[in-house]
């Protein structure tokens, strides 16, 4: 038996590996590894390529329905939209390089999702994100912004892919580890869709694309570990994009999509050659052999550990016959793209790799993907959270002034205009984009199906601290819901689950928990998770974010023509709320300013009540009988009074009945709760009948409001502000303080 002691902490650290794992594998080849299969087993077994903590949870999720063509287990799901087309998206997270580095840790993110999408063949038509950061207030906060959204516009920017959505959130739980999950959605044929699954011994491996350096290696190791006051050294395993090269890819990767001559195909990511070899061979049931020797380089002295476990960006590896190859890389050529022949497909079920000759690693796949050690982390609820949820720090403050109180909502960063933000980037080249960022949700053309698809990123961390499972099946029913209010039904979902270190009981109880609510939401409406991402270890010197489930939806529209917008469209068009009135405002934005605690009863979810809601408001408007509808989300039914607002430029007058009730701060829970299951209306008068029909049909609730005109904000007996300084308050909200 090998001394298993030989080998140090300090490099079974660097690899991610514990010792209990070591010493698995080590029994497993009845031999020490080499220094090669060091990290290829270290990358192979981190967290970021194994799920080795989160594969159990993820096994109970929903992935299969009528429209699904991929779920999870490859580069990115796939949903039928019609006519013949399919619908590819992904979302993944790069949070711990845009920690460090966040220009190129954004930048590399985008690249990377991009990949994923068109590695199926799939041409990206648009990219969405998901930010989080510290409080906004903090210099160092906003430098971190700055970086992270000049990364996303440099990349997306610079490919031509617009970036369409997004969302934005600021809360001390990211103080020391921002989240940036980046999206991307492709649209192809669906006979042209190009799997990853190596076939045929014999077949050789083409490397495409950029030269390998030293950039990145260790990065998926790096992304299972926790930062540190040593992180800062780990900025070699950041990695550097050039868009401009992965445009010539992406051309060249789509133009060959279906083309009978590409056995498989598979983009370089996480842990590079390692991890997209054993995958794409371990996907067909075969063996690969590669000879590093044969990969360009573009640094001097790299050894084959280097070569295998570098991340260098813009590389992809695809299995073609062998008298295809000539052909293929010709193909390559035509975009000044490089190829290499680095190995071939074998039938041993092994990863042999060779430098010249000399083996340097020879380990059977089934060890590295099928062999993972899974962890099963004890799971404990976090104490205090019982004595958080039953706290009411609201009940004896009294309340602010109503239109104060708004303007601070409209100002506040987690709610005012993200206009600073998306004006950075393209979002109408391709000339696609239907609905531009600042709606529900974005809405684009699909060229050949007469229709197009809304896309949406959610997120509520404020909610999933104090209750996981809600907070997840919010996020679901949140994204759901903004799809619907531009008239999309919503068909397929993928997710971006950002955790703390699972190690510690209270955050595995939290994955644990989060993952269930997805399940229940996502049976309860009927949309299956296709694809998604696990980014856990994000703490801080032992300080764990607040969990975070991004859920990033796709919903279907058939007509173009029946699309809404959040904006009130004309005078004398009567206003409604379809759904509950409801008033909690536990872990509301409106308790976080004023009582500036994240406490109190959590929402109510009723998933039936949201299921009819949803699908009354689809109904309502596919017969053409609104003028406008607008998701209640953070900030309530003022907020979004407001918003509809400014995005319409016209005012509205809200009745002193709909408020005439109970103590001051219930006036103010029914204004500034954050309930879920609503939407917000406006409807010519002569068909409201039809629209009580259709709500009473569902047996969903519809209030009559208000009316739209003027240019004031009027809430009779609470509030009296001017659209002009609504909208100046809204737009001031990402602006640095003075």
């Amino acid at each position: 038996m090998p001394d298993v002691m030989a080998i140090s902490d300090a490099r079974l650290a660097e690899v991610a590996l514990t010792r209990e794992e070591y010493e698995l594998a080590v029994n497993e080849l009845d031999r020490s590894p080499t220094e090669v299969e060091l990290g290829v087993i270290g990358a192979m077994w981190s967290e970021h390529c194994g799920y080795k903590t989160s594969r159990p949870l993820l096994a109970r999720l929903p992935t299969t329905g009528e429209r699904v063509l991929q779920g999870p287990g490859e580069n990115a799901g796939a949903v039928d939209i019609g006519a013949g087309m399919a619908c590819v998206f992904k979302i993944e997270s790069h949070n711990h390089p845009s920690a460090i580095e966040p220009y190129q840790g954004a930048a590399t993110g985008v690249g990377g999702i991009l990949r994923d999408v068109f590695t199926m063949g799939a041409r990206p038509v648009a990219l969405l994100d998901s930010l989080r950061f510290g409080p906004f207030e903090e210099a160092e906060q906003r430098r971190l912004l700055e970086g992270v959204v000049a990364g996303v516009g440099g990349y997306g920017n610079c490919i031509g892919v617009p970036t369409v959505g997004g969302e934005l959130y600021f809360d001390p739980s990211y103080r020391g580890n921002c989240l940036v999950n980046a999206m991307c959605v492709g649209i192809i044929e669906r006979s042209r869709l190009t799997r990853s699954a190596a076939a045929g011994p014999g077949n050789v491996v083409l490397l495409v694309g950029a030269d390998t350096g030293r950039d990145g290696i260790h990065g998926a190791t790096f992304a299972s570990v926790e930062l540190n006051e040593a992180s800062s050294e780990r900025r070699p395993a950041v990695q550097v994009g050039n868009p401009f090269l992965e445009k010539c890819l992406m051309e060249a990767c789509v133009s060959l999509a279906g083309d009978p001559r590409i056995v498989a195909m598979q983009d370089l990511g996480a842990a590079g050659l390692t991890s997209s070899s054993a995958e794409l061979a371990h996907r067909g049931g075969c063996g690969i052999e590669l000879d590093v020797a044969r990969v360009s380089r573009r640094e001097r002295g790299m050894t084959p550990y280097e070569v295998m476990l570098s991340e260098s960006q813009e590389r992809m590896l695809l299995v073609v016959r062998p008298e295809d190859a000539d052909q293929v890389r010709a193909e390559f050529d035509r975009w000044d793209l490089h190829s290499d022949v680095v190995g071939r497909i074998t039938d041993t079920g092994r990863m042999v790799v060779r430098d010249d000759g000399a083996t340097v690693c020879d380990l059977p796949l089934s060890l590295l993907v099928d062999e993972v050690p899974l962890r099963h982390p004890p799971a404990r609820r976090p104490a205090g959270l019982d004595a958080a949820l039953a706290a009411d720090p609201l009940a004896d403050s009294p309340p602010w002034d109503a239109g104060e109180t708004l303007l601070r909502l409209l100002r506040s960063p987690n709610i005012g205009s993200r206009r600073p933000i998306f004006r950075r980037y393209d979002h109408q080249v391709g000339d696609d984009t239907v609905l531009p960022p600042g709606a529900d949700a974005a809405l684009l053309r699909v060229r050949g199906i007469g229709g197009g698809i809304a896309l949406s990123t959610d997120g509520n961390a404020r909610h999933g601290a104090l209750d996981p499972r809600l907070g997840a099946a919010l996020a679901v029913c949140e994204a759901a819901r903004n799809v619907v209010a531009v008239g999309a039904a919503p068909i397929a979902l993928t997710n971006c689950l950002n955790f703390g270190n699972p190690e510690k009981p209270e955050v595995f109880w939290q994955l644990a928990e989060a993952v269930e609510g997805i399940r229940e939401a996502c049976l309860a409406l009927g949309i299956p998770v296709v694809s998604g991402n696990v980014s856990l270890y994000n703490d801080t010197a032992g300080e764990s974010i607040a969990p975070t489930t991004v859920i990033g939806m796709v919903g279907l529209l058939d007509d173009l023509g029946r699309r809404t917008q959040p904006g009130f469209v004309r005078d004398g068009d009567a206003v409604l709320l379809l759904g509950r009135v409801g008033m909690d405002l536990g872990g509301s934005e409106y308790q976080r300013l004023t009582a500036e605690v994240n406490a109190g009863p959590r929402p109510a979810l009723d998933l039936d009540l949201e299921r009819r809601v949803q699908v009354a408001a689809l109904e309502a408007i596919r017969d053409g009988l609104v003028s406008s509808c607008h998701d209640l989300s953070e900030g309530g039914l003022g907020v979004a009074l407001a918003e509809s607002c400014i995005l319409g430029g016209r005012g509205v007058r809200v009745a002193r009945r709909f408020l005439a009730v109970g103590r001051p701060i219930v006036r103010m829970a029914i204004l500034f709760g954050e309930s879920p299951s609503r939407f917000l209306l406006s409807a010519p008068p002569d068909r409201v009948g039809a629209l009580r029909e259709v709500a009473a049909r569902h047996r969903v609730e519809l209030r009559d409001l208000g009316v739209t005109g003027g240019d004031r904000l009027v809430v009779e007996g609470l509030a009296d502000l001017g659209l002009d300084e609504v909208t100046r308050a809204h737009a001031s909200a990402l602006l640095p303080p003075a």
